[in-house]
């Protein structure tokens, strides 16, 4: 059997190797990016628990991955950095699994190089499945997106809310569109403080951003993050649009929105 898949930074783009694999992947344990690892044919997946955060979003994948017949695990994350899937393996700490995992001999404590071993013989294939609906629309002004992959040209210059983690990952995907004011989750910063990992790398290129508390806002869900997030770090362009930590995510855009 194949070893682990494990230098996977971004779900988006999964290669042909990932059939049949154990998939350790950068991105949150949310539902999309579990559809992503399922959709590949992932044997089983071990994700980012990006915090858990508010209503345990960061991991609402893994009853999604249980309900489709797949073992799925989560990372704490303040054992290894979000967006990174080769840091996950090296040092990542199981922090939640689902009962297929649990079947598996995976618990919470093991290390991920631990838990990939076992998943090695979760059961397989799965039935096919079908993409969860991603959300893409405007409130206030401001264009929410599920993921960062829902982003395009045509949104250079707006004011837009993510359910995207604030990693490094985050910034190159967030360059390509441009953005005037960008918001993401922090997944409760974790490893490093990857999870603002972006923002300094966005203030080079002139690009505000800012992230949510995890605890205060749904990963995977942009509308959360404008609507209930409380804004944890802002880069130094944001901080000159009058973006302040502590403030809600949603007073703030408001503000950008009504002087751009």
């Amino acid at each position: 059997m194949t070893s682990p898949l494990k230098d996977l930074d971004n779900m988006s783009k999964l290669p042909p190797e990932a059939n049949g694999a154990v998939v350790v992947g950068g991105s949150n344990a949310a539902i999309y990016a579990t559809f992503i690892s399922a959709k590949a044919g992932a044997r089983a997946a071990i994700h980012h628990d990006c915090g858990i955060g508010r209503d345990e979003a960061g991991i609402r994948g893994l009853l999604w991955a249980e309900q489709h017949r797949m073992a799925m695990a989560a990372v704490a994350t303040d054992s290894a950095r979000v967006g990174d899937g080769a840091d996950m393996f090296q040092r990542g700490v199981i922090s939640r699994v689902n009962r297929i995992a649990a079947m598996c001999g995976v618990e919470n404590g093991q290390t991920v190089v631990q838990a990939a071993e076992l998943l090695k013989t979760a059961p397989w294939p799965h039935a096919d499945v079908q993409p969860p609906v991603e959300g893409r629309t405007f409130i206030h002004g401001v264009l929410c997106i599920d993921s960062l992959l829902l982003g395009n040209p045509e949104d250079s210059g707006l004011v837009v809310a993510t359910g995207s983690h604030g990693g490094v990952i985050a910034a190159g995907m967030t360059s390509s569109f441009r953005p005037r004011l960008a918001f993401f989750n922090d997944a409760g910063f974790g490893a490093d403080r990857a999870g603002v990992a972006c923002l300094p790398i966005l203030d080079s290129e002139g690009i505000a951003a800012a992230t949510v508390a995890a605890d205060s806002a749904c990963i995977g869900d942009g509308k959360s993050t404008l609507t209930q997030g409380i804004v944890s770090a802002v880069n130094e362009t944001a901080y000159r649009l009058g973006a302040r930590v502590g403030e809600t995510a949603l007073k703030v855009a408001r503000t950008v929105v009504e002087i751009a």
